[in-house]
């Protein structure tokens, strides 16, 4: 087979590496459920050197720069603009010059990488002993005044910002993480289970002071009384939980519109009860805050309930077709693979997966990742020692011509036609995806969460 020029890291990445680095990085809208656990963006942190409080700032004048990087900067708090203008403008119109888009969720090997690099040269800089020291000043109450002076007189947003294009807020909280001690400690043991519901009983939903007390960080602490805080259920979901599951989805989704949103669906369910109301794909999945789902349905943890709702969500986008069962199986798998293959990306985390759920048909792009890890983690051995390129590699010339010989046999035993992948609606009506009727027990799949 003729071999194709792939970029390369120049260092050897593997999956399991970039896997350690970031797994405490929740997917976008997780990282937003997950506010409570860290230091509000709407604020500048304790631990920032204030160089200005942006009054100064013509607010107008702001929007107009920034919307061409960030086109809903406009519905942004006055003070999170202001401060974007001062951090970031410059950073993002020098990006622009080099051709560099900016970029938001998951970041990349080589992002990690250079912010890496980015905060190992500003401790050689300044002398500052550690990366904690740095990025988590408030555990060093004694030395607090002299980093944050150092912080300043270094241009500490400069430097740990320089070569990601990324708003220079989201490179801070990515460091925080990476850089957490607390966050490398392991399982939780049964004591520590159980040190974190006392702490819990007595401080309520203050992450930051438990996890300060279990020497853990305050998203490890969330996520793991998410999954522990009380009795939750397992197995098959019943349809009493599937349909407060869909209400509670619908309810998180109908609160976070804007008001102008709120206010047209007002009007038109006025002008129809029954409903043309539509709603746009991206927010049936991208956005939601599953910890207030886990609140209203009371019997599941958010992941299970995340789970589900994107099972429920595939039936009914794809109004229950089998499009990844037998023939079809088998041809999405391999539009899968042809697909990565065509794009020609060294790290996961630079696709597009909700284009790539065309691949598929009309599911959501979560569905498609699932469909994904499945086939590299069942076709490709020792994936977790490989790099993405060479994952893709071994499906594309291994894996993919015993696909399509599969394929080709069973056509020719069950004279099956294979369906082409529906492409993907781009609005959806309300009542085709948030119903609870006897029809909803028909979820229920058996399948474990």
């Amino acid at each position: 087979m003729e071999e194709r020029e792939r970029p390369r890291p120049h260092e050897e990445e593997t999956q399991a590496q970039s896997q350690e680095v970031q797994r405490f990085e929740p997917a976008d809208e997780e990282e937003s459920n997950l506010e409570s656990a860290r230091d509000s963006e709407a604020k500048l942190s304790s631990e920032e050197p204030r160089d200005s409080d942006g009054s100064d700032v013509d607010l107008d004048s702001a929007v107009r720069q920034l919307q061409e990087f960030i086109p809903g900067i406009r519905a942004r708090a006055a003070t999170t603009i202001k401060r974007m203008y001062r951090d970031d403008l410059g950073r993002f119109k020098e990006f622009k010059a080099q051709g560099v888009a900016i970029r938001f969720g998951k970041f990349s090997v080589k992002e990690n990488k250079q912010l890496e690099k980015n905060v190992q040269e500003f401790l050689s800089l300044t002398g500052i002993e550690t990366a904690d020291k740095l990025l988590h000043t408030d555990r060093y109450p004694e030395e607090k005044a002299a980093i944050t002076d150092l912080k300043r007189r270094f241009a500490f947003r400069l430097h740990i910002g320089k070569g990601i294009a990324r708003p220079w807020k989201l490179v801070y909280y990515r460091a925080k993480k990476m850089f957490d001690i607390n966050n490398y400690k392991g399982r939780y043991s049964k004591g520590d289970t159980e040190k974190l519901k006392i702490y819990h009983a007595l401080h309520g939903n203050d992450w930051k002071k438990i996890g300060e007390l279990v020497a853990r960080s305050s998203l490890s602490v969330a996520l793991k009384f998410s999954q522990i805080g009380s009795e939750r259920n397992h197995g098959a979901w019943s349809k009493t939980e599937t349909q407060r599951l869909i209400k509670a989805v619908e309810e998180v989704i109908l609160k976070k519109m804007s008001p102008q949103d709120l206010k047209e669906v007002d009007s038109r369910l006025q002008e129809n009860p029954e409903g043309r109301l539509s709603i746009v794909r991206e927010k049936l999945y991208k956005g939601i805050s599953w910890v207030e789902v886990e609140a209203k349905v009371e019997t599941r943890n958010w992941m299970q309930c995340k789970s589900k709702w994107t099972e429920i969500l595939t039936k009914r986008m794809t109004k229950g077709r089998d499009i990844y069962r037998g023939l079809n199986a088998l041809r999405a798998k391999i539009n899968l693979i042809e697909r990565l293959y065509e794009i020609n990306v060294e790290d996961a985390n630079e696709i597009d997966w909700e284009d790539l759920a065309s691949t598929i048909g009309d599911v959501p792009p979560s569905y498609v990742q699932t469909k994904f890890y499945k086939l590299k983690a069942t076709c490709v051995p020792f994936w977790q020692k490989k790099t993405f390129p060479e994952i893709i590699d071994y499906l594309y010339e291994t894996s993919l011509p015993l696909l399509k010989e599969k394929l080709e046999k069973k056509r020719e035993k069950t004279s099956s036609e294979v369906q082409t992948p529906a492409a993907p609606k781009r609005v959806f009506l309300f009542r085709d995806i948030f119903y609870c009727d006897d029809d909803s027990e028909g979820e229920d799949t058996g399948e474990k969460s």
